[in-house]
């Protein structure tokens, strides 16, 4: 058997591993892996005809390939958000222009393409890692007739189906360090920091990061806020404090109240545009209302940065080998997952049946803006 595997959409720590464990899975068991490179945008640019591309955007994941990836991060296969089921009429590759007519949308549907690639690579089965747009992809490979067994990876932790995405321990990790560390020039200066993270729909590493590390403030993007009352916690915050400082932590998807959230750029072909620079709207905010100066720090690709933690390794290796697991015994169309703290596998389709969010009830205190973490009995580990 051959057995492709590919990585989509940002990038997290915890892929080398979960590639690695792959192809030693596959060596051991007398199959062949082949990594695809960039995504879903490696089957998309590969032409058929012309052997460089497939050099290109191919690596055989043999022993001495995979050996040491493990100890980075990132993945050694590069990403893209690329979906060849919705191209815009500028990105079609020019050996793919005129061949195939414009959907009702004005975008080009490349499905069969990509599905002729995998097979003239020989390739039986697939294995792409990746959020809710990349698995979406593989969901609709998977309804197309090709064999597709999927693992999530988000350092938001959104994908529906599961309680964790490998990326989000680490995520947080890095976020609880850096805030601990931001606290000596913020104490220093007895200033109130706003520390934007990633977080688009979702607001959980926000509230996670802020509980673990102690945060006096937290707003997430499931809560629009009222930067006045925000204004008048943190300086009831910095007043309390011996140290003369506060602390807020906000998602990149958080909006203020009658706002919107920040978006800028072009949006990617899963319909999203660049987040980023509600820190910085919330700063100036605060500044004007308490005449207080703000050290404003986002995290940002920092979080996802370096080697990953002792969970994301556990749950990579762990996935892949569920993985492959399933892919022996002929499933298609499942992802991995965890549920309730024990390893299971469901319809990749539920991926698409709904929206992963923090439990505002539960977790969340809307009027002091900062997590309501009291009763954790009969909780899933990471409260979602």
């Amino acid at each position: 058997m051959k057995i492709g595997i590919l990585t989509g959409g940002g990038d997290v720590p915890g892929l080398n591993p979960c590639i690695k464990a792959v192809a030693l899975r596959g060596m051991e068991q007398g199959n062949e892996v082949v990594g695809i490179r960039r995504g879903w945008g490696g089957l998309l640019w590969m032409d058929r005809n012309d052997p460089a591309t497939i050099d290109k955007y191919t690596v055989a994941l043999d022993f001495p390939t995979v050996r040491k990836i493990d100890r980075s991060g990132g993945t050694v296969l590069h990403t893209s958000r690329v979906n060849p089921g919705r191209v815009s009429p500028n990105d079609v590759p020019g050996f793919l222009q005129g061949t195939a007519e414009a959907t009702a949308e004005g975008t080009f549907d490349f499905t069969a393409h990509a599905i002729a690639n995998l097979k003239h690579l020989g390739i039986d089965m697939l294995i792409p890692i990746g959020g809710d747009d990349t698995l979406s992809y593989g969901e609709r490979l998977h309804r197309e007739g090709f064999p597709v067994v999927a693992i999530p990876k988000t350092m938001d932790n959104d994908v529906y189906g599961t309680d964790y995405c490998i990326g989000f321990g680490t995520a947080v990790t890095r976020s609880v360090k850096f805030i601990h560390q931001l606290r000596t020039s913020t104490g220093s200066h007895e200033r109130i920091a706003v520390i934007e993270l990633f977080g688009r729909n979702s607001g959980q590493t926000s509230l996670i990061s802020s509980y673990l590390a102690g945060v006096d403030r937290a707003l997430i993007s499931e809560v629009p806020f009222d930067p006045e009352k925000l204004a008048g916690l943190v300086m009831e915050d910095k007043r309390a404090n011996p140290s003369r400082y506060a602390m807020v932590t906000i998602s990149e998807g958080a909006y203020m109240i009658g706002g919107e959230v920040i978006e800028s750029g072009e949006a990617d072909p899963y319909g999203h545009r660049k987040l980023g620079g509600i820190g910085e709207a919330t700063g100036a905010a605060l500044s004007k209302i308490t005449g207080e100066k703000i050290v404003l720090q986002s995290f940002a690709y920092l979080m996802r940065s370096g080697p990953p933690d002792a969970l994301d390794l556990m749950v990579g290796l762990n996935y892949a080998n569920m993985a492959m697991d399933l892919l022996g015994g002929g499933a298609s169309g499942r992802m991995v997952a965890l549920r309730g703290g024990v390893y299971t596998h469901i319809p990749m389709d539920e991926v698409t049946t709904g929206v992963k969010r923090v439990d505002v009830e539960e977790l969340y205190d809307l009027d002091a803006y900062r997590p309501k973490v009291h009763h954790v009995l009969n909780k899933p580990m990471f409260l979602y």
